[in-house]
């Protein structure tokens, strides 16, 4: 008689296979630098916001209205460096989508203004939107402009230089603009002070397809400043026009054209404002589609998980 050996069933979950590992480390290491590049543009915008400007004014009183512009060049600047820093020490890599390109950084903003000024024009000659009084351009729209192009900067190095970028290398171009779009648009939700489900969501849709549109122009160029000039454009534009800018109001007094809705929430855009507008999702969704479609024919997108490294992407849109 032969006895066989029995052996017991184990309690414990198997352990991860040893092809589970490279994604583990690759999933980590996306989380660390995304924390760690996160972390340094924080920390250069507190260090502009909390000492450098405060040591100025106490140095020479320049007034409030020089002392707003050295604080929005100072967090422009230092949030940029720090980014920079953040790539060449971290990655070891040179930030190549820092380069200033002009043709994509030209090409970029002249979008802007016409993708959302002609679906503007549009509205206003449906009589979407009434023009009630033409006030002339203030000296202070420099200013805002000058906050306009930080902010846009700004949004463009966190979300689409750093958030889509990182989570490309690890999950691919298709996961991470669903990611970066989504987290974007639920950042603006707080521009909705008051609204029905129906603003909420036309807000989502609206903003994560901006989102998608500004990581598609990042997604063909490989370049910041060609997002950031088509951001920046867009929203000034829309400034111009007198309807709400993203939901803000504080600025329609310093447009030279001042405007009231006259027509249905669908087409006005309701409480957000034209993006939410939906003329505007149209145009958008259009050039998005575009967009992709032609990057991905030009080899720009890359799959989850690949080795292959950021700058060979970069170096190759260069040449486009």
């Amino acid at each position: 008689m032969t006895f066989e050996r029995i052996e017991p069933e184990s309690s414990t979950p198997d352990a991860p296979t040893p092809s589970r590992w490279p994604r583990l480390r690759a999933n980590a290491k996306m989380l660390a630098s995304l924390l760690l590049g996160g972390a340094a543009i924080l920390l250069a915008i507190i260090a502009v916001r909390s000492g450098l400007t405060p040591m100025v004014d106490g140095m020479f009183h320049p007034g409030e209205q020089w002392l707003s512009a050295i604080r929005r060049v100072g967090i422009f600047v230092a949030a940029t460096a720090a980014y920079w820093a953040y790539v060449r020490w971290f990655e070891k890599r040179p930030a190549t989508e820092l380069q200033l390109r002009l043709k994509p950084l030209l090409l970029g903003a002249v979008a802007g203004v016409g993708l959302v000024g002609i679906p503007i024009a549009l509205l206003f000659a449906f009589d979407a939107y009434e023009a009630l009084l033409f006030r002339g351009f203030s000296p202070a729209l420099l200013g805002v402009a000058g906050l306009i192009v930080v902010a846009a900067a700004l949004e463009e190095l966190v979300y689409r230089a750093l958030l889509f970028r990182l989570t490309e290398r690890t999950w691919g171009t298709v996961a991470a603009l669903v990611v970066q779009a989504l987290l974007f648009a639920a950042q603006h939700l707080e521009n909705l002070s008051q609204g029905s489900a129906t603003d909420v969501l036309a807000l989502m849709v609206s903003v994560a397809l901006l989102g998608l549109l500004w990581a598609s122009i990042f997604v063909l160029t490989r370049n910041l400043w060609a997002g950031v000039a088509n951001h920046a454009t867009w929203n000034f534009t829309i400034l111009l026009s007198g309807v709400p800018l993203s939901g803000i109001e504080d600025w329609r007094a310093l447009a030279p054209l001042e405007s009231r809705y006259a027509g249905p929430d669908g087409l006005t855009g309701g409480q957000f404002g034209p993006e939410s507008s939906l003329l505007v999702i149209v145009c958008v969704t259009i050039a998005v589609v575009w967009l992709l479609r032609t990057a991905r024919r030009r080899g720009r997108f890359r799959g989850a998980f690949q080795s292959a490294p950021d700058t060979r992407l970069e170096t190759e849109s260069g040449k486009a």
